[in-house]
């Protein structure tokens, strides 16, 4: 286990932002935190980068408490910020230069680890070039190469493809994967949710200062999954079946729109049995019927009542 977070508390005077916050992280996962604006994320994320107290419970880094071990476990750590955090005069070169040398890196070791890092953002021929000239998405990935020039153990990526254009952050999320795949362990926020969902192999769901889900994408669906969604193409359409399938005590909803049904209830062959039978009966042909699982999404929404971006 790389982190271990248990029953943390953080206060604001009267305000408890962190309330006995826990989750754990195994070594090469990439673990999802989401939650709707003011769930606590922001607030777990500075604890973990070491720029923010805590006013009770355990972080412990492979084992150590970070709150005893601040400078050297910081050290193991790379930060990606929400906010570009980039000196604008400064060349790329000299960016990566600077924090390499924070992370206490220095001579022949300091300039290949920048070479590295540039060649992995795809930087390498605008090294010489100040960031202030550079896209929203070039900055993103000079932002990510100063987190991982000194080769972290674990990567903290707060939002790190807000506001860039979709070639961008395809860029960047293909980075992750392959910063994952080399070795690093990486804790990811986002306000999109399939950005999540193509990264993690983890996720916890916080909300209200405290981590309500956390599991694999297919557990967290698990929790919701008692109802599915049928979506249901027919050929022609008569209106009579509408309000028979209503009728049936295991369905929700049930929406029409041109050929297309939707229908919301239990999870079952009965019910979808029992909707075969009845668009039969009213002389509908169906063209096709596909059983759509729960999305994480719709976990979300119904744990926290609020979408991704509330």
């Amino acid at each position: 286990m790389i982190l271990e977070v248990k029953n943390v508390i953080k206060r604001y005077r009267d305000f408890l932002a962190l309330d006995h916050i826990s989750f754990s992280i195994q070594e090469g996962e990439i673990f999802g935190l989401l939650g709707p604006n003011g769930a606590g994320k922001t607030t777990t994320i500075s604890i973990l980068s070491g720029l923010m107290g805590y006013d009770g419970g355990e972080v412990k880094f492979q084992g150590k408490e970070l709150s005893r071990n601040e400078m050297e476990i910081k050290r193991e750590l790379g930060v990606v910020p929400q906010e570009i955090a980039l000196f604008e005069d400064l060349s790329a070169y000299e960016n990566l230069d600077y924090f390499g040398r924070l992370y206490g890196l220095k001579g022949k070791q300091l300039k290949e680890r920048i070479q590295e890092a540039l060649t992995f953002t795809g930087l390498t021929d605008r090294q010489k070039d100040k960031p202030k000239g550079f896209s929203g998405g070039m900055k993103r990935r000079l932002n990510i190469a100063c987190a991982i020039v000194h080769q972290p153990k674990l990567i903290i990526m707060d939002e790190p493809t807000v506001g860039i254009d979709p070639q961008s952050r395809n860029h960047i999320l293909q980075s992750i994967k392959e910063l994952n795949r080399l070795g690093s362990t990486i804790i990811y926020t986002s306000h999109y949710m399939e950005e999540v969902e193509e990264l993690c192999s983890k996720i916890a769901i916080v909300d209200r200062g405290r981590v309500i889900a956390n599991g694999t994408k297919e557990e967290l669906t698990s929790l919701v999954s008692a109802e599915e969604m049928l979506e249901i193409e027919l050929s022609s359409v008569n209106y009579t079946f509408i309000e028979r399938i209503k009728a049936i005590p295991t369905v929700r909803d049930c929406i029409l729109s041109g050929n297309r049904l939707e229908v919301i209830g239990t999870k079952g062959e009965r019910n979808v049995n029992k909707i075969v039978q009845i668009l039969s009966e009213s002389d509908c042909e169906i063209i096709a019927l596909n059983v759509k699982k729960p999305s994480l999404e719709s976990v979300f929404l119904t744990l926290t009542g609020r979408s991704l971006r509330d």
